[in-house]
């Protein structure tokens, strides 16, 4: 009977939390993607999604973006030619957070997380309303995100990342 309570008692120790932060799930499926420049060009690299105190960024390798009709889906390799970052900060953060010229001090970063594989996924049509304009959708395929304690965060719903539009 001692053993038995021995046992009990030391797996309720390793079961225990260390008080760590966990993310448990990261959901931007109804966030628009949003950018720092007035209207996305082909030199357009950085995007990013804000929900409260937490985002999720996409650095799309250069080049990528083209105003032709894709025939086929453009693939990039994450993280070889593009990157995914998720931070989760202290507080409510926004758009300025990623635009200023010099970062603001708060709020600051609380977790940070970089996608360890993955592709991002380009498809690209011309705008159906003016011949000059073409849409790009990004895909996020496969994503794997790793914390430092080298735990996959699940539950990720990051699949459908946004859709773009460039001019001619």
């Amino acid at each position: 009977m001692k053993r038995h309570l021995l046992l009990l008692l030391l797996f309720s120790f390793y079961s225990c939390s260390d008080g760590e932060l966990q993310i448990d799930v990261i959901d931007f499926d109804d966030v628009a993607i949003q950018f720092c420049e007035s209207e996305t060009t082909l030199n357009s690299t950085v995007f990013f999604k804000i929900s409260g105190s937490e985002a999720l960024i996409l650095e799309l390798q250069s080049g990528l973006l083209k105003n032709e009709i894709a025939t086929d889906t453009i693939r990039s390799a994450v993280p070889s030619q593009s990157n995914i970052i998720y931070r989760l900060f202290t507080e409510t953060v926004s758009k300025d957070y990623f635009c200023a010229d010099i970062p603001p001090i708060t709020p600051t970063v609380v977790d940070e997380v970089l996608a360890e594989a993955g592709e991002v996924l380009i498809t690209t049509i011309q705008s159906d309303t003016d011949t000059t304009q073409f849409v790009h959708s990004l895909i996020l395929k496969d994503i794997t995100l790793v914390n430092e304690e080298g735990e996959r965060i699940t539950n990720t719903q990051i699949e459908d990342f946004g859709t773009i539009t460039t001019q001619e």
